[in-house]
Parts: structure tokens; sequence; C-alpha cells
């Protein structure tokens, strides 16, 4: 690739396009002023709009994409039109449209980084198939682009790392930071390369020193939640229920279940919770059932908060869904999930263990997918199968250097807070 290009493209805006290709916490200003001082730059305001578009009205993202597609056109700029209409497609969460768009782009763009964030897309898609060709395909990008380009290194790194070659995707991560200390998508990558090697405090500490230099990077809470998990490897259970509680906010009800659910599988005292009528008015819009994922994460949430009536009726919705990853995978885990918050370990064992691989349809990536072993770990042991549930952890107890919260989904009793009153994963039969 033009090295020099490249450098042009990073410092557009003045340097406002590297900053958001390495999600860093001064992105979003420096888009805004750039779009607000260049209103006729259809660059400039196309990705105003898309990496600020959490915060706009969707009709106002749609009209700025709009208008910038329209004076790329006129333009006469292909590959500006052809960019756009990608980061238009991804702000509608068209996923498979967005993935199938970015193949062709890049075959006529190769490595534009650019493009490179849509290859979430892939990632997004509810199909293994589609979210391997997008690892293969950010990789393959790096070798087009180089070693000097930090963004792609930075996304082949995260690619690495979804294929388990953790050691590899850690220093090709390492190299991204090297060229850009600031690459938060970097970081992302070595947070699950870490995740899988089990490093506990050497990761955390690592993330609360770069996130101390960059105090409002764009992955702040996502970065903060990968600490609480490793504050769990490591048996830091209060800093993990610390972390959930001051950095994940009301509307990370997500990353605020997953690690509630893990507290409570392994048999200790949750952090703050979400509450219940905010998860059953998020599954009541249509958002909450528009990605097979999102509504994985609510069914976490009703676990958390051992709403069974609740699961049952998500599982209920998710079988009568047409579409193959809603019946099939998402609708078993939920009453896996009702099961286990009601203190019926075995019934969710037999729900869960035909999934095998298929568990992958739920969609995200491994690190939270993992919380589906994590389920089916805790309930053979509470079904009295402890050594088909250490068989199933082994790799996670022989790779990881810390590994505490493996130990207490193993244990056959583990502690749990006296404060915590009912059924559920962990608990003691009354």
């Amino acid at each position: 690739m033009d090295a020099a290009r490249d450098a042009d493209v990073l410092g557009a805006g003045e340097g406002a396009v590297g900053e958001w290709l390495a999600m860093s916490g001064r992105a979003l200003p420096g888009l805004r002023q750039w779009a607000e001082q260049e209103p006729e730059s259809p660059l400039a305001v196309a990705l105003w709009a898309y990496a600020d578009r959490e915060r706009m009205e969707h009709q106002e993202v749609r009209t700025h994409l709009q208008t910038a597609h329209a004076a790329a056109g006129r333009a006469a700029d292909r590959h500006l039109a052809s960019l756009i209409h990608g980061l238009w497609l991804s702000a509608h969460n068209q996923h498979q449209a967005t993935a199938d768009h970015l193949v062709v782009h890049l075959a006529q763009y190769p490595a534009d980084v650019l493009a490179g964030p849509l290859l979430a897309a892939f990632s997004l898609y509810a199909d293994p198939a589609y979210q391997e060709h997008g690892r293969h395909l950010a990789v393959s990008q790096y070798r087009v682009a180089g070693k000097e380009s930090w963004p792609w290194a930075s996304w082949a790194a995260a690619a690495l790392a979804e294929q388990g070659a953790t050691d590899e995707a850690w220093q090709l991560a390492q190299h991204a930071l090297s060229l850009q200390p600031r690459s938060g998508v970097a970081v992302h990558a070595r947070a699950h390369a870490e995740h899988e090697q089990g490093t506990g405090p050497a990761c955390t500490a690592f993330v609360d020193s770069w996130l101390s230099a960059d105090p409002h990077a764009l992955q702040r809470r996502h970065l903060q939640w990968h600490a609480a998990l490793q504050d769990l490897a490591g048996g830091n259970l209060d800093a993990a229920r610390r972390r959930a509680d001051t950095e994940l906010h009301r509307g990370d009800v997500g990353m605020r279940a997953a690690t509630n659910w893990r507290l409570l599988l392994a048999g200790q005292a949750p952090a703050r919770t979400s509450d219940l009528e905010h998860i059953h008015r998020l599954l009541a819009e249509p958002g909450g059932w528009a990605e097979v994922f999102h509504t994985f994460q609510l069914a976490l949430a009703l676990a958390v908060a051992a709403d069974t009536e609740g699961l049952h009726a998500l599982a209920d919705r998710a079988a009568a869904d047409e579409r193959g990853e809603y019946g099939e995978v998402l609708a078993p885990i939920a009453r896996a999930l009702a099961h286990m918050a009601a203190g019926r370990p075995g019934q969710a064992v037999d729900l869960l263990a035909p999934l095998g691989e298929q568990a992958e349809r739920i969609g995200g990536v491994r690190v939270e997918r993992e919380i589906i072993q994590d389920t089916y770990a805790r309930a053979l042991v509470e079904a009295g199968r402890p050594r088909q549930a250490a068989d199933l952890l082994h790799h996670r107890l022989t790779h990881r250097h810390h590994h505490r919260y493996e130990t207490l989904l193993l244990a056959p009793d583990p502690a749990v807070d006296p404060a915590r009153a009912g059924g559920g994963p962990g608990a003691r039969p009354a």
C-alpha cells in the first residue's frame, strides 16, 4: 500500500480520522468539529454521522448519510460513494448486506482503512461461516496493507484472537500498539487474547494504565468489562463487582448481565442488577429481537433476575421465530437458563448437552459465548456430574494462568452470599 496515502487518510480532519480508527476519546469531538468546519465534505459528514449515531436521532443519521452519498455521487468519487453506502448499511444494522458489500468494496479498494470498522458486521451476523470469512478477510487485508499499517494490524489481531491463535494475536496487538500506542482496537484485541490466557492482574493493570491516558476512550466501558472478567479469573470478586457498578451504565444491560450471571454461577453475590421493568421494555421493542445475540443478552438479564416466567415466554417466542438460530439455539438456551434460575440443573443439562458447536450460532465473540459453556458446566456439577464438568473446562484450567472463576464453577458447594434468596445456580437447596 501507499504509505503516504495512508498517512493522508489517517491525518484527515486534523487527525480526526486516525483518532476514530483508534477509537480514542478525541474521535467524536474531532469528527464533529471537522464536519462543522467542512459541511460540504461528504467524508467529514458521513464519518461524523456514523461515528456519533448513538447520540443522534435515527432520521438525522439517515439525512446526513444520504446527503454525503449524494455529494460523493456528484463528485464522481466511486470509492467514497461505496464507502458511504457501506456506512449506511451498517448504520441500519443490515449486517449481512454490510458484510457482502465490504467484500466487494475491499476487492476494488484493497486495504482501505476507512472501511475497516465495517468488519464488525461479520461478527454481528449470526452465521458462523460469515464470521469466519470476516476473520480471514481481516488477516488477508493486513497482509495487503503491510506491517506498518497499525489499523489493519489491530483488526487482524482481533481476528486471530477469535480464531484461537492467542499468542499470535497478542503479539500482533503489541505490534500495532508499538506503531500507535492509542489504538483502542489493538487494546481490545489484546484483551481478548489475554482472556484466553487468563492473565488476571496483569490484564487489569494494563487496561487501567492504558485508560488513565485516555479516560474517554470510546471502548472504555467495554474494556472495563473485560477487566472485570479478569478480576473474576484472579479471584478478586469485589473488584469485579466494583467495576460493574462504577463503569457500566444503565444501558449496558448485556455486559452487566454477563458479569452478574457469571458471579451467580460461581455462587457469589452479584453487582448491581438491571431493573426488571427496563429489561422487559427492551424485549418489547423491535430492537430487542433484531439480533439473536442481543436477545440472548436480555435472556441473561432475566436469568440474573430469576424471572423464570419471562425466560419461558422468551423461549416460546424464540421457538416460533422463523429464523433458525432463534428456534434451534436461543430457545433451548433460554429454557436452560430458566431451569438454572429455578434450581433445576438436570433439566438445564438435558437442554444444553445437544447444542455442542451450534451454540456459536448465538452470535457474539468467544468471550461472550463462553458463558453458555459456563452455564452447562455449573449445571453438570449441580446435577451430580462433576467429572464431566471438569472435562468440559479442562482446556481453560490447563491453559489459563489464573482460573479462580473456573475453580468456583466446579466447586460442589461454592461459597454463597447469605443475602441471596431462592434457587438458581450455585445456591444451596432449601
